[in-house]
C-alpha cells in the first residue's frame, strides 16, 4: 500500500481505510530499531491497539542480503495472514513504483501464491513534486521517462539525447552524491533553468526550486530533477 512522498495529507482514502481495519501494519526500515519513513507518514492512522510489524531491508548493493529479506518480509506477512490478522504492508510513495513492496509480492506469488493480496496504489515522489512545484510533467504527445539517476556522466549524456529525441519529458531520482557532476552536466546544455529540483517531498523541510538555484555539493538521497528539453508546439 503506497502512502506518498512524506505529507500525511497526501495519503488516499483507500489507504487510510486499509490501514485502519488492519490488525497488523507492516513497514520497511533500514536497521532493527528504526521507525522507518512509511511508518512516520502513516503514523496518524496507526492506532495504539494495532501490531507492529517492522520489516528490514538492508540498503545494501549486494543481491543476497536483499533477496534473504525479501523472502523473510514474505514469509512473515504470511504467517501474520495464517495466524488470522489482517495485514497492510505500507510503502513510501507509490506500491508499484522503485518499490521495495513490488520484490515482497514477487516472492509472494513464489512462496505464498495462494495468498491474496490488494494493492492499493500511492502517489509518488514525481507526480507529487510537479504538482508542488506547478510544473506541467507531461502535454499534448509528449512521453515521461522516470529513472534513476546514471551513475556515469557518459549514460545521463545518452540519456539526455534519447530523451529529446523521443520528446520525453525526464525525471531522474536519486540524486545524491551525483549532483555535483550532473548540474554542470545540465548547465552545458543550458537545461538549469528550466529544470525543477525537488528535495523531500512532502516532508517539513521539503525544497522546491529551478535546478540552477542549487549548488554543485552532494544533495540528500530523496531528491529528483524534472528536465524538459522542448515544449509542445501548441500552446496558450
Amino acid at each position: 500500500m503506497g502512502v506518498g512522498p512524506g505529507d500525511p495529507d497526501l495519503l488516499t482514502v483507500a489507504a487510510v481505510r486499509a490501514i485502519e481495519a488492519a490488525d497488523t501494519v507492516a513497514y520497511p526500515v533500514a536497521r532493527e530499531g528504526a521507525e522507518g519513513m512509511a511508518a512516520a507518514v502513516a503514523g496518524p492512522w496507526i492506532g495504539p491497539g494495532q501490531r507492529r510489524l517492522p520489516l528490514v531491508f538492508p540498503m545494501v548493493a549486494a543481491a543476497e542480503p536483499r533477496r534473504q529479506a525479501w523472502h523473510d518480509a514474505a514469509d512473515r506477512l504470511a504467517a501474520e495472514v495464517a495466524d488470522g490478522r489482517s495485514v497492510v504492508l505500507l510503502c513510501e510513495g507509490d506500491v508499484s513504483l522503485f518499490a521495495s513492496s513490488s520484490y515482497v509480492l514477487l516472492a509472494l506469488r513464489d512462496r505464498h501464491p495462494g495468498l491474496p493480496v490488494r494493492l492499493i496504489p500511492g502517489i509518488s515522489a514525481v507526480a507529487a513534486a510537479a504538482a508542488a512545484g506547478a510544473w506541467p510533467l507531461a502535454l499534448q504527445q509528449e512521453g515521461l521517462l522516470i529513472r534513476p539517476t546514471p551513475e556515469l556522466p557518459q549514460e545521463l549524456e545518452d540519456l539526455l539525447a534519447q530523451a529529446a529525441a523521443g520528446g520525453w519529458v525526464l525525471a531522474l531520482l536519486k540524486l545524491g552524491g551525483r549532483w555535483p557532476w550532473v548540474r554542470p552536466l545540465l548547465a552545458e546544455r543550458g537545461l538549469l533553468a528550466d529544470a525543477l529540483f525537488a528535495q523531500r517531498v512532502g516532508w517539513p523541510d521539503q525544497r522546491l526550486c529551478p535546478a540552477a538555484e542549487v549548488p554543485a555539493a552532494e544533495v540528500p538521497y530523496f531528491s529528483l530533477l524534472l528536465i524538459r528539453q522542448g515544449w509542445p508546439a501548441v500552446l496558450p
